[in-house]
């Protein structure tokens, strides 16, 4: 017998008559990316809970950690003792979903998947509809599990509608699903082009940099080529590359460290225009490997956004959106990006009308409303008990 302990802040909240629960591997409080865009406006006409992967605590009994975001998301997260082996913590973390779904009146709910390793507790539940939001290849980062490709599989075959990160990904997907769409990366323009500001005050922990600034932002692991940086760096040793976001899955310890190479950490969202607006280029410094294969980067409109011109590796999703009209500079190598991040330095001031008149296609606002219209045609189409019954 599993002693259950629930959050209080996950009961006795009122709920509109639809919810949504998503199931995800990524922290609701990390990197403020998809997940969180989407799910944000979707808690204006759902109530939305966010099922985040279980954190491992010793000699603790099994129980959820619960809050309300102020965007009215309901984060949810479980707390494992070390230890359990993979199929009991699945069977755990069933037994306390099953307390979270007793806690959603609701008259219809809506699963959606970032990650298809959820399934392994929650494959025998029903739901109204069922979203995969697929938005990376997740089999090909470092450390996936091996039955990840399979799992995927299923998942597939339980969604009601697929969506993709971008167009790579879902050309290489198409044919798994007979109603999957793709949804690149779309931008909140208004929130970057604080950035544009001519009253904006330098943070604290950028202000001492001189100039010219050469930043990135977002998550650092095996899709960021240390490597081009480091060389990067030497080869330009007056300019300042300021490198923000947490580190995951690779070693600190491995990143290179020069006098003009700056690791600021993570930052919140509502920082960031702050520190794009000292900016004079972004970076976006990606390893051609398995795991950028099918990325469609969130940065590449928010740099964009904040009037900050960018230098991206040739990542196939970026040449394609912003490669023509030529709104981003692709380099190869650090002595391709040296050559194009000088040349940017002078970029003339035109350019931005571009940029506004591409970047006006592909708001989250209009993302959402256009995911909404399917998920809404999925849920008319499937009439299911919300609940199968409950694991042993």
């Amino acid at each position: 017998m599993v002693d259950l302990c629930i959050a209080p802040e996950i009961a006795d909240r009122p709920g509109c008559e639809d919810s949504v629960i998503c199931f995800s591997h990524l922290r609701w409080n990390s990197v403020f990316q998809r997940p969180q865009h989407l799910l944000t406006r979707a808690a204006r006409c759902y109530t939305v809970w966010y099922f985040e992967e279980p954190r491992f605590e010793p000699n603790c009994k099994p129980r959820l950690d619960a809050y309300t975001d102020s965007s009215g998301v309901r984060v949810v997260t479980p707390i494992l003792p070390q230890g359990l082996v993979a199929n009991r913590a699945a069977a755990v973390q069933r037994l306390l979903l099953d307390r979270v779904l007793q806690e959603i009146p609701s008259e219809s709910l809506i699963s959606w998947y970032y990650t298809p390793m959820a399934l392994a507790f929650t494959g025998g539940l029903a739901f109204n509809a069922c979203v995969y939001d697929n938005m990376d290849e997740l089999s090909a980062f470092a450390g996936a599990p091996p039955e990840l490709v399979d799992m995927e599989q299923a998942m597939f075959d339980k969604a009601d509608v697929v969506f993709t990160g971008g167009h790579s990904l879902y050309e290489a997907k198409r044919h798994r699903h007979p109603n999957i769409h793709p949804f690149p990366s779309s931008v909140d323009a208004a929130h970057f082009a604080i950035a544009r500001g001519c009253a904006i005050v330098d943070p604290e922990d950028q202000a001492h940099i001189p100039h010219p600034r050469l930043g990135f932002f977002g998550v650092i692991d095996e899709r960021l080529d240390v490597g081009l940086l480091a060389n990067l760096a030497r080869l330009q040793p007056e300019w300042q590359f300021i490198m923000i976001g947490p580190v995951v899955k690779i070693d600190a310890s491995a990143l290179p460290r020069r006098p003009n190479i700056h690791w600021l950490g993570c930052k919140p969202y509502a920082e960031l225009p702050r520190y794009l607006a000292g900016w004079d280029v972004g970076l976006m410094p990606f390893a051609i490997n398995a795991s950028t294969r099918f990325i469609s980067p969130t940065k590449t409109p928010e740099f964009l956004a904040a009037g900050v011109p960018v230098v991206c590796s040739p990542i196939a999703d970026v040449v394609r959106s912003y490669g023509n009209p030529k709104l981003v500079e692709i380099a190869a190598d650090a002595e391709g990006f040296a050559s194009k991040a000088q040349a940017l330095l002078t970029r003339h001031p035109q350019w931005l009308e571009r940029v506004d008149a591409h970047l006006a296609l592909g708001s989250w606002d209009m993302t959402w409303k256009s995911m909404h219209g399917l998920i809404q045609h999925a849920t008319r189409k499937i009439a299911l008990p919300v609940l199968a019954e409950a694991a042993e």
